[in-house]
């Protein structure tokens, strides 16, 4: 079972600041082609980045997943190659319990980085990243985990 949701109209207010009139106006993530791979993620709102600057990045967006799989996130390859925006964290990892965590409902927040040399001005509702559903795999004598997720980013330490 995977699918993306919309976070609570509460935890949207709590993290971006913007309306409930925006939060009804989210674009769910989409594939922009029958063979495309990734899911593209829009902007929420009209996004400046001054060279060198970083944005954590919200969507509004939480993805339900099967327990062995992985959301992988990716900047667009277009802005990375014109425009050398990165993401902070190289590849964002969305684990499965990461979804309804108690922290953020499993909000998926991007941080991004204009390491390019001029301005970049990005667009409310341009895509700007891209998530990968995967499986993974673990090794076959793993000791048994106990402990579960119970926050957000950061939480496992």
């Amino acid at each position: 079972m995977r699918k993306f949701e919309k976070i609570s109209l509460k935890e949207f207010i709590k993290d971006t600041k913007l309306t409930e009139n925006e939060y009804n106006n989210i674009i769910m993530p989409t594939r922009a082609t029958q063979n495309s791979a990734g899911y593209d993620f829009y902007l929420l709102e009209d996004l400046v980045l001054k060279p060198g600057e970083i944005k954590k990045v919200p969507t509004g967006i939480k993805a339900a997943m099967n327990n062995d799989e992985v959301l992988m996130i990716y900047i667009r390859s277009s802005l990375g190659f014109k425009y050398n925006l990165r993401l902070c964290n190289g590849t964002g990892i969305i684990d499965s319990d990461y979804y309804n965590n108690v922290d953020n409902e499993g909000h998926i927040l991007i941080a991004i980085q204009n390491e390019g040399t001029n301005f970049l001005n990005l667009k409310k509702n341009d895509r700007f990243v891209q998530g990968i559903f995967m499986k993974y795999l673990t090794v076959d004598n793993e000791k048994n985990i106990k402990e579960t997720r119970t926050g957000g980013i950061g939480s496992t330490n």
